[in-house]
């Protein structure tokens, strides 16, 4: 064989490799996920999606969030108004109404955003949580409005709200329409604070743009959940503007709660002990199991609790 027919024959070889590689669906049905090495999922789910090795904190779907808070089958979820979807008939690469109908057979979730009621230690919530997987949990007229449904539904039942971030920020798609849900929702929210109800925000990785600058920001409680990133613009974007270099851990959750943007990070299997707790403690409710020591059964350090409102 001469080197003409060599140099075919591995060019072919090498088409048939690329061929073969794992599409995105594949790796979506996979029973693998890839973390610091290859990890089943059903030993991520064991663990709440959480490596036992690395101790990384993956992305969780807002029903595996209510599992985890709530415990499997312990919690329901409000369906929420769905407004007209488009409304301006966005197209770049493909059509937004494409998009979303793909986010929506993806997730089983109509919005980015799904709202749950249940108890925590005989404490009846209201509890919002994001999905990233939706449109990269970003916020349109449809997640402000579960949102703002969220915070009525707690408003009309006394209950304290809580809400799971995990977003780009406000969608483009549907520009300032979706830019006004950072009024509506805050809005809402003072509206929650007029009722003296106690509102905590956990962040989760990540969090950026218009979330962290409206709702994101407002709880009563802030709470970062470990190996999480809390971001307005991105780090590049800042250096170039302040042309200084930032460090390395900046926006990172404990970046965050050295500087006094949250009040604790929290590990995944010990964020609804802390709530409970906290709530606890701002609903003056002292049940026989919340005491001086198992509130320190939980780790957690320079906690600035603040009053509700």
């Amino acid at each position: 064989m001469n080197w003409i027919k060599k140099v075919f024959t591995i060019s072919d070889k090498i088409k048939k490799i690329l061929k073969k590689r794992p599409t995105k669906e594949d790796i979506e049905n996979s029973k693998w996920i890839s973390c610091c090495g290859p990890i089943l999922k059903t030993d991520l789910n064991d663990n709440q999606w959480v490596c036992n090795k690395c101790g990384r904190h993956h992305k969780v779907s807002s029903r595996e969030r209510f599992n985890i808070f709530f415990g499997k089958n312990n919690y329901e979820i409000l369906k929420t108004p769905i407004p007209k979807d488009d409304p301006l008939k966005w197209v770049d690469s493909k059509k937004y109404i494409d998009r979303l109908n793909e986010a929506r057979k993806k997730t089983g979730q109509d919005c980015a955003v799904m709202i749950a009621v249940g108890k925590v230690d005989d404490i009846n919530v209201t509890v919002g949580a994001i999905n990233f997987n939706f449109i990269g949990g970003s916020i349109g007229t449809a997640e402000g409005e579960a949102i703002i449904y969220g915070i009525q539904h707690a408003i009309d039942n006394n209950n304290p709200f809580i809400i799971f971030t995990t977003s780009g920020g406000q969608r483009m798609h549907e520009s300032p329409l979706a830019l006004m849900q950072m009024t509506r929702t805050t809005l809402a929210i003072n509206e929650l604070k007029n009722n003296n109800l106690p509102y905590i925000v956990c962040f989760t990785s990540d969090t950026a743009g218009g979330v962290t600058a409206s709702f994101g920001s407002l709880g009563d409680i802030a709470i970062a959940e470990t190996g999480s990133n809390i971001i307005f613009a991105g780090k590049r974007v800042i250096e170039s503007t302040v042309n200084e270099k930032l460090p390395d851990d900046f926006q990172s959750a404990d970046f965050t709660k050295k500087h006094g943007f949250v009040d604790m990070v929290v590990d995944r299997k010990d964020i609804k002990k802390v709530i409970s707790n906290i709530l606890s403690i701002l609903l003056k409710k002292h049940s026989k199991e919340i005491n001086e020591n198992n509130l320190n059964d939980v780790e957690y350090d320079n906690v600035n609790t603040k009053e509700a409102s």
